[in-house]
């Protein structure tokens, strides 16, 4: 992916982007409107706009500091012999619920840790608790400029509260966000997002960079299809237009529908034995 298309805007936010740095000085602010009047008062001082040149060259050292950490990740989990999973998803889509689910079939089978992503509270986290996993919990708030999704230095910081000799999987609950998530590689193996047919069959044409980057679809709160007008051969359509051959799980966070073929995905994906030490 070239630096310029990973520069993206938050669609909650319209016509304001941003590149992400966890220094205030590397973020970069762009109007897609008509340049202000700098002599008014209403748009405060912009001197201190990057230019065109120089956004590109914070852009450059964000994702090349964060594709290097991802790098180091990915070497330690091999090494370790654990397949990191990045699981993704917007708001309110039955990521956590579906966690809980695994967690308890794979409990006693499979060791289990999961860096818990969210901007703050430790909610999710101790909803995941009991289930034998170990948690490691990421407050983006916390250091990190509450940024709407996880990277890999920050998850390399939850890392060092985990012993990967001590795991099979690391599952990365990132932050709900169907946006950013997707641009930044956390040295994860494979990328699983969870969708909730309440967000309409639509969306994969509206959001293309994060249904294209994933391995595995859930198609999550599927009990609900008889109550909502949603047209599922539809969205499997658009999302076959984005992400050819793309695996489709539909799963029930609420009532375990799909849970047992998502724990045979999982299992399958992880490595048997350890990588050979380099």
């Amino acid at each position: 992916m070239s630096t310029m298309g990973r520069f993206h805007r938050h669609d909650d936010e319209p016509g304001h982007g941003h590149g992400h740095g966890h220094d205030p000085a590397d973020h970069d602010h762009r109007h897609d409107g008509p340049s202000p009047d700098p002599d008014s008062a209403e748009h405060g001082d912009h001197t201190g706009y990057a230019t065109g040149t120089e956004r590109v060259e914070v852009l450059e050292r964000i994702f090349g500091e964060n594709d290097r950490t991802a790098a180091q990740n990915r070497a330690d989990f091999d090494a370790a012999g654990v397949t990191a999973i990045n699981l993704m998803s917007s708001p309110g889509a039955g990521k956590t619920e579906l966690l809980r689910r695994v967690l308890a079939q794979l409990q006693g089978s499979v060791r289990v840790g999961v860096v818990e992503g969210d901007i703050e509270t430790s909610i999710d986290a101790d909803r995941l608790e009991g289930f034998g996993a170990v948690i490691s919990l990421l407050n983006t708030a916390n250091g990190f400029g509450g940024e709407c999704h996880l990277d890999a230095p920050m998850v390399r910081s939850a890392l060092s509260r985990l012993s990967l000799d001590a795991l099979d999987l690391l599952l990365v609950e990132n932050v709900g966000n169907l946006v950013c998530p997707a641009e930044f590689a956390v040295g994860e193996h494979h990328r699983v997002m969870v969708y909730a047919i309440t967000e309409g069959e639509e969306k994969p044409l509206k959001y293309p960079v994060m249904f294209r980057s994933v391995d595995l679809v859930l198609v999550n709160k599927i009990d609900l299809l008889p109550h909502l007008d949603f047209d599922l051969p539809a969205f499997k359509r658009n999302l076959q237009a984005v992400n050819p051959g793309v695996t489709v799980l539909e799963t029930s966070a609420r009532t375990g529908h799909g849970v047992d073929e998502l724990c045979t995905w999982l299992q399958a994906a992880r490595p048997h034995e350890p990588a050979a030490a380099g």
